[in-house]
């Protein structure tokens, strides 16, 4: 007989696996926005974290695993071309930090976090590829407010009911992290944990 952590697990590994398999059927065309449906995808496993279904050693272990295996393709520079970008990381620094994130932080901060990277990253993403789509632009180098403006927004309803603060707190940890994603030194899926898990000291 298995723990239930198996059986919780498995369930959450399926709408990973279920994503990658519809956004291949998509094909490279919709790259940028493949990455962000898998992104979507991690929120089951973020919730049976927060409730304690999945133990915080297995999503880690898993999440690092997965990113290792997203960096394969990179080093042999034979992309997942459905949803891997040539010279752009940002999958593979996405897992790990996932995998960091509930290690270091309590865990409500981490599912807050956690979410906004799965949630607010990918709503941004679709957001501006359709809009630069619609545009004529390349939307593999582009930003633009429409985005940051949803980002900003799905972070906010993801603040209220898991951050410990006042209202004001809360827009201001969606504003930081809103610009901590639109900065262009530093990608995003890292810029936003970093930020984020340092705002942890002041909520």
């Amino acid at each position: 007989m298995f723990p239930e952590w198996v059986w919780y697990t498995a369930a959450a590994a399926s709408f990973i696996l279920l994503a990658i398999g519809l956004t291949k059927k998509l094909g490279s065309e919709w790259a940028w926005v493949n990455r962000k449906v898998i992104h979507f995808s991690i929120v089951p496993a973020v919730l049976m974290l927060y409730y304690g279904d999945i133990p915080v050693w297995v999503f880690s272990g898993a999440a690092f695993l997965i990113g290792l295996s997203q960096l394969w393709p990179h080093l042999l520079r034979r992309e997942l071309s459905w949803y891997q970008v040539e010279h752009n990381y940002g999958e593979v620094f996405f897992a790990l930090s996932a995998a960091i994130v509930p290690l270091i932080l309590t865990r409500e901060y981490a599912t807050a976090l956690l979410l906004v990277m799965a949630i607010s990253d990918g709503v941004t993403g679709i957001i501006r590829h359709h809009y630069f789509r619609r545009h004529g632009f390349n939307v593999k180098l582009k930003k633009h407010w429409t985005g940051s403006l949803g980002y900003f927004v799905t972070a906010l309803v993801i603040a209220f009911p898991l951050l410990k603060a006042g209202i004001a707190g809360k827009i201001g940890w969606a504003a930081i992290l809103m610009l901590a994603e639109y900065q262009p030194w530093l990608d995003d899926n890292l810029a936003v944990p970093l930020v984020g898990s340092a705002l942890f000291f002041l909520y």
